[in-house]
């Protein structure tokens, strides 16, 4: 009897559901022991990365004396001659004497022996050509490490990297960032029900999450290709390997959409024990969005890849992503756990008894409340559509009018600031 069908013909025992909050936990230890090596990418090829150690500025900032005015440098007291011009990006001569003065520009190096720089606007010449008038009693100008010093961490590893962060590393000097490599992950979209063009007609769907999904991952910080994404794979065990064990020989993560059950066409279960895959988490105490499992895999290499199952009801899959896979690449590039901000629920949510509850929302981000949405059955897409995040609604409560809860926020683009 071949690996597979031992593996289709096995009795299937249901594990309990794990707690979410305790799933996320498991998930992101599993990920941040996998966690991807560091490599160099030029700033203009790190957005989107994380930081894989502290960013320092090689100098002071600024690095020299910066007059933060259009005016004029003096030294002693005016009327003041002048004896030159300094503009950004030169190295003026010091002011030798008292009663003179160099017009300087915003950005340029304050000469050596400057007493004060009086503001353009704040200036007259004299009938002899000479400036007066009198600066201003703050300084004009920005002294070296105002902003760091030489050395000085300025931002801890594991952070993301976005536009506001690419500038600062510019302007510490850096050409470079050492980040940790991007996760590449794969999807494979299961189900012969699924139509990939067209309108829903003759008991066939449109696939919703083939689309969805690889952009999804890449505002988790993925690197996912075209050619990554493969589907609908046929209902059959053999196709489920084939198309996983493809799929793992290049992708650190590959997500599949559907077959988390153990129905005549679920496959994913049978294929990953034809894998050798063991389970992380193996189905969640969470609505919508049950069935849901990671498993793990260690390849000829001693890397580890992990397969998330995603159900194949659309919200359901998106809670499977939010739940697991997000923490799981938060670990894998060495970014600190996710803290779920709070809100104020304006309305109430219903509880789910034992299970976790993941009510899409709306967020006031003045109020800071949070108002459920419509539309929000496991199988539809409009209420994500309009929705901020999840609120969650621990097992065995419900949420009230002016309950404080976490939110689970959807993901964003790098270099997007969450509320």
């Amino acid at each position: 009897m071949s690996t597979e069908t031992a593996a289709a013909a096995a009795p299937v025992a249901t594990p309990p559901p794990a707690g979410w909050e305790e799933a996320r936990s498991r998930v992101y230890a599993v990920g941040l022991a996998a966690a991807l090596p560091a490599v160099n990418r030029g700033l203009a090829d790190a957005d989107g990365h994380t930081l894989a150690e502290p960013l320092t500025t090689r100098s002071d900032l600024p690095a020299f004396p910066t007059s933060s005015v259009d005016g004029w440098a003096v030294r002693g007291n005016g009327p003041w001659r002048v004896v030159g011009r300094v503009l950004a990006g030169n190295t003026p001569a010091p002011l030798a004497a008292d009663g003179i003065t160099v017009e300087i520009a915003t950005g340029a190096m304050v000469p050596e022996g400057a007493d004060a720089i009086l503001r353009i606007e704040d200036s007259t010449r004299t009938a002899e050509g000479l400036v007066a008038g009198t600066p201003r009693p703050a300084p004009e100008w920005r002294m070296p490490g105002e902003e760091a010093y030489a050395g000085e961490e300025l931002v801890p590893a594991g952070t993301p990297v976005d536009p506001a962060l690419i500038g600062l590393a510019a302007s510490c000097g850096l050409d470079s960032l050492r980040v940790r490599r991007q996760p590449r992950a794969a999807l494979l979209v299961f189900g012969d029900e699924l139509l990939t063009s067209g309108p829903p007609a003759a008991g066939r769907v449109r696939d919703a999450l083939g689309p969805a999904v690889p952009a999804w991952l890449r505002r988790y910080g993925c690197a996912v290709r075209p050619a990554d994404v493969v589907g609908p794979v046929a209902d059959t065990l053999p196709a489920h390997v084939a198309a996983l064990r493809g799929a793992l020989a290049t992708a650190d993560l590959v997500c599949t959409t559907g077959g988390t059950m153990h129905g005549p066409v679920d496959h994913l279960h049978p294929t990953l024990e034809a894998l050798g895959a063991d389970y992380v988490v193996n189905t969640v105490a969470v609505r919508p969005g049950f069935p849901m499992l990671l498993a793990r895999l260690a390849g000829a290499d001693g890397r580890v890849r992990f397969v998330a199952g995603l159900p194949g009801n659309p919200q359901s899959a998106i809670v499977a992503l939010v739940s697991l896979v997000a923490p799981l690449l938060a670990g894998l590039q060495g970014r600190p756990m996710p803290v779920l901000p709070q809100a104020t629920l304006a309305e109430p949510v219903p509880g789910r008894g034992d299970y976790t509850h993941l009510a899409l929302v709306r967020l006031d981000r003045a109020a800071g409340t949070a108002h459920p949405v419509r539309h929000v059955g496991s199988a539809m897409l409009r209420g994500l559509a309009g929705a901020d995040g999840f609120a969650v609604i621990r097992p065995g409560t419900s949420g009230e009018v002016g309950a404080r809860v976490p939110v689970v926020p959807l993901p964003l683009l790098p270099g997007e600031r969450s509320w």
